[in-house]
C-alpha cells in the first residue's frame, strides 16, 4: 500500500530545500522524488497528483526491468495504469513485433491519473511479442512486451 502522506512530504521536501532529489524505501515500497528543470518528479507504484504541485510520474529503474521467459526478456509496467501503443489515437504505434529497439527508445505509454508516461526500452533487441492490448489496464510489474536481446 502506498503511503500518500509520505509521497506528499517527499515532494514538499524536494521543492522547499531545492535539492535534486531523494529516494526512500519503506515497508518494501521504494519512493523516489527528484527535481528536473524546475519540475518535481515523483515515482511510486501509483501516482498522487495534487493539482497545486506541477509533477509527473517517471518510470522506475525496475519499471522495465528484464525477466527471462522462454529465453526472452520482458519489458514490465512501472505503475498501475492504462497501456497505449501509440502517442495518440491517430499516430502509428511506437513499436511493432519484429522491430529492433535500442536502450532509451519509447515502446509504449502508460496513462496513470491523467499523466501520460513514456516507457522506454532499457536494453537493445527485437520485439518478439506484445502481451497487452491497446487501451487495456495494466498492473505494476505486469509484462507488457517480450524482447530478444541483441
Amino acid at each position: 500500500m502506498v503511503d500518500w502522506e509520505l509521497v506528499k512530504k517527499l515532494i514538499h521536501t524536494v521543492k522547499e530545500e531545492g535539492i535534486s532529489g531523494l529516494s526512500i524505501e519503506e515497508k518494501g515500497v521504494k519512493y523516489e522524488v527528484r527535481s528536473e528543470g524546475g519540475r518535481v518528479m515523483a515515482q511510486a507504484p501509483i501516482a498522487v497528483v495534487p493539482h497545486s504541485i506541477p509533477q509527473a510520474l517517471n518510470k522506475s529503474e525496475a519499471g522495465s526491468a528484464a525477466s527471462e521467459e522462454d529465453g526472452f526478456l520482458a519489458i514490465t509496467s512501472p505503475m498501475v495504469g492504462t497501456f497505449y501503443r501509440a502517442p495518440s489515437p491517430e499516430a502509428p504505434p511506437f513499436v511493432e513485433v519484429g522491430d529492433t529497439v535500442s536502450p532509451g527508445k519509447p515502446v509504449c505509454i502508460i496513462e496513470a491519473m491523467k499523466l501520460f508516461n513514456e516507457i522506454e526500452a532499457e536494453i537493445g533487441g527485437k520485439i518478439v511479442k506484445i502481451l497487452v492490448e491497446n487501451g487495456q489496464p495494466v498492473e505494476y510489474g505486469q509484462k507488457l512486451m517480450l524482447i530478444q536481446k541483441n
